[in-house]
């Protein structure tokens, strides 16, 4: 396993040096080859992580390796999937360096095999991991997203159309792809809250503890509920809510990594 987890990261590599390259020349060839060395990258991924199910006898998702392993595929995927529906020019050059980045976080933590605790020996594992994971996903795509925007719109405000202005889509496509990230991602990540409250009860006997995971989950929810709510009422679209993207993706990555690392303790301490 640890040989096609090496092998699928030094695609990743090949995939974010080839759109780098891309980036610059714009040689039609490298996109297409960056496009499929993509492609699989996410298969060998996908059987790299249908592999460590079928050893563990579980959902691959208990430790940190896992989880951020777990959440590189959701990246991937969840960019396939928009690339098959949408085309945002050179969006691959952006999201690829975050994909290779969860992937060498995966890579420097350990990959060894430990038993299940006794907590996350439930069926509610795979529902709740995997959609609030999938969630965490399609708000990378918002983040990369609100990275590119602000980009162009520094180049047209300050009327110097350099390196991204022709490189870059419209700040209409690039919001755009803001909205249907958030509106793809936040309601996974309210299904992940409910399936895990629901898990808890039944692992805990309550459905709330205000444990630290949960509590910057909440957060997190609050923050991206806001996001959404002034995005289609007050009208906080464009540039406020490529920032907003950014900052609630943030907070995203510290529920997901931040609190097992700075808060010792808690009900999810077994993911640290």
């Amino acid at each position: 396993m640890t040989l096609l987890f090496q092998l699928t990261f030094l695609i990743y590599l090949f995939t974010t040096a080839t759109y780098t390259v891309f980036f610059f020349n714009q040689n039609e060839r490298l996109r297409l080859l960056a496009r499929y060395s993509m492609i699989v990258a996410g298969i060998a991924h996908l059987g790299y992580t249908i592999g460590r199910y079928i050893i563990s006898g579980h959902t691959p998702i208990t430790s940190n390796h896992e989880a951020v392993s777990f959440f590189a595929l959701a990246v991937t995927w969840g960019y396939l999937s928009y690339r098959w529906r949408y085309k945002v020019k050179n969006f691959g050059v952006f999201v690829s360096p975050v994909i290779t980045a969860l992937m060498l976080v995966a890579a420097l933590s350990s990959q060894q095999f430990s038993e299940l605790p006794p907590a996350l020996q439930s069926l509610w594992l795979p529902v709740h991991a995997s959609i609030a994971i999938l969630a965490n996903g399609f708000l990378a795509l918002a983040f990369s997203g609100g990275i590119m925007y602000l980009l162009q719109e520094r180049e047209i405000k300050n009327k110097r159309f350099g390196l991204f202005y022709s490189r870059l889509p419209s700040l209409e496509a690039l919001d755009n792809l803001n909205r249907y990230s958030l509106a793809t991602g936040f309601p996974l990540l309210t299904l992940g809250i409910i399936t895990g409250s629901i898990w808890a009860k039944q692992a805990w006997g309550s459905y709330w503890q205000w444990d630290p995971k949960e509590t910057w989950s909440l957060i997190t929810w609050f923050l991206y509920a806001a996001i959404l709510h002034l995005r289609f009422t007050a009208g906080w679209r464009r540039r406020r809510a490529a920032i907003m993207a950014i900052i609630g993706f943030l907070a995203a990555l510290f529920t997901l990594w931040g609190v097992n690392f700075l808060i010792v303790g808690g009900l999810h301490s077994y993911a640290s």
